[in-house]
């Protein structure tokens, strides 16, 4: 028991010599990581708290910075649709979708569903996105809002 506690004790005292960085280096940033998704490039990095991304496209290129719960995470659709989503340090979930056409749309995750590997966006996402990436994504028709109607002829290609 004496022994297991010693260990213990040496452990605790070793352990933030191990955390300490080399002169010259920073403690807290990663190495950053990226997507390529067609003509959609994204790099995401960190230093201390702060989450850095970036959306290169066609004719773009967008950096955000903000302290986040978790993210961003990437995914690229069809290999010309990069999704970006992440949760905000105060809880707030955001789902954007980058298009190669230089375009993008973007939501709250509580619109957002996953269904069968597909994600549902609200029925009103269609008529924004460019016909060639609309059969990526499936609809539903529960975001009827007065300042953003639903269509009735639109109410068919809603799946819920």
């Amino acid at each position: 028991m004496r022994r297991a506690g010693l260990l213990l004790l040496t452990a605790v005292l070793a352990g933030p010599a191990y955390g300490q960085a080399k002169s010259g280096q920073t403690m807290n940033a990663q190495i950053p990581s990226a997507l390529a998704c067609g003509v959609l490039k994204a790099e995401t990095w960190k230093t201390a708290s702060t989450s850095h991304w970036t959306i290169s496209g066609p004719s773009e290129k967008t950096t955000e910075t903000g302290l986040l719960r978790s993210g961003p995470r990437f995914e690229c659709l069809d290999g010309t649709i990069l999704v970006v989503e992440f949760t905000s340090s105060a809880g707030h979930s955001i789902f954007t979708a980058y298009f190669a056409d230089g375009t993008s749309i973007g939501y709250g995750r509580q619109q957002i569903d996953r269904r069968g590997g597909r994600f549902v966006l609200p029925i009103q996402a269609k008529a924004r996105i460019a016909a060639p990436y609309r059969a990526t994504f499936d609809y539903h028709c529960r975001l009827d809002m007065p300042a953003d109607p639903i269509p009735p002829a639109a109410r068919a290609d809603c799946i819920f």
